[in-house]
């Protein structure tokens, strides 16, 4: 059994939390406080150092073996530097790693919110006992975390994974700057935008759909909005979600035939709508994929479902002691 500790960095919260490890090598989140970011990075991680000590200090059973931190991109992992990500517009030339490190005497790292959320599947969800993985975040934009031949891989400035910049189309929804981009096509604000001519031809043809709730205009729904009503049995939501599946086989077919993976993991949007989704997403990738690497491959919702945030930076803590040999 081994006391981990994750710091979770976001635009609007902060969250630290500490895990306990299980006989089973699963994880039990023992203690966990969220609070809103601070207006600096220097009283941000005041605050997180501030919040670690005093739960360390109320449980005098801890023993802290190793602190995961988790934030968007870009960020070197090596030398635990953010690198001003755009939910993190103060956060330029940042050294994370070295005040817990010098604070708490335990080993520290940095990694992406994807590459977290990753190795929290591949530790404890849906992707254990791979050695070849990926797992997509499918929510507000769209990312990878990349587990390769048993290993977490970031390539060669901790830009590995961004496959939502990934071109599907000449034109179609913007995501990463670029017009019919993977996240374009498979993200929060992407499906919403992908969604807006359907539901003005709809409404022009005089035809009515509950993806617009009272007082707003097509510009104003989201993806959420989409969603809801194709649980109601909404025709036009329902068509949306399947050429989103579609779009999503797409990209998925990319990643199998270049990765070989044995499982893909999908979190947020397809883990709520795998239903509607799956058949047209895997349509495509049987019209699209090799046969060898498709029969090997599944494709899975995220097993830690909506709790896989709370697990994403200590899985970062428990990766590094798995590195050490020592993770338990």
């Amino acid at each position: 059994m081994s006391y981990l500790a994750g710091i979770d960095i976001g635009g609007t919260k902060c969250a630290v939390s500490i895990g306990k490890t299980t006989e089973k090598d699963g994880i039990e989140i023992c203690y966990k406080e969220k609070f809103p970011t601070p207006d600096t990075p220097e009283a941000a991680v005041q605050k997180m150092a501030d919040t670690l000590a005093f739960m360390i200090d109320a449980q005098k059973e801890i023993d802290l073996k190793a602190i995961g931190i988790s934030c968007g991109s870009p960020l070197d992992s090596k030398k635990g530097i953010i690198m001003c990500p755009p939910n993190l517009p103060n956060w330029d030339q940042i050294d994370i790693v070295t005040p817990f490190a010098k604070r708490f005497g335990v080993p520290v790292q940095v990694q992406n919110d994807a590459n977290a959320c990753g190795l929290a599947e591949w530790l404890w969800g849906a992707g254990r006992g791979t050695r070849n993985m990926i797992f997509l975040t499918f929510g507000t934009g769209l990312g990878a975390g990349l587990i390769l031949d048993g290993k977490l891989y970031c390539g060669t400035c901790d830009m590995a994974g961004e496959v939502g910049h990934v071109r599907l189309s000449e034109d179609g929804p913007e995501g990463y700057g670029k017009k019919g981009s993977f996240e374009g096509f498979c993200s929060g604000g992407g499906i919403a935008r992908f969604a807006v001519p359907y539901i003005e031809e709809w409404i022009r043809n005089g035809r009515q759909t509950q993806i617009l709730p009272p007082g707003k205009i097509p510009q104003e729904i989201t993806t959420a909005d989409i969603g809801t009503a194709a649980g109601k049995g909404d025709e036009l939501a329902l068509d949306i979600l399947k050429k989103a599946g579609e779009n999503l086989g797409k990209g998925l077919s990319v990643l199998i035939d270049i990765l070989n993976p044995e499982r893909i993991v999908i979190g947020s949007i397809y883990l709520r709508q795998e239903d509607i989704l799956r058949e047209p997403m895997m349509e495509v990738i049987r019209r699209e994929t090799l046969l060898q690497n498709r029969q090997v491959c599944q494709v899975v919702p995220a097993g830690l479902g909506e709790q896989l945030g709370d697990y994403a930076a200590l899985s970062v803590a428990g990766n590094l002691l798995r590195l050490d040999n020592s993770f338990i």
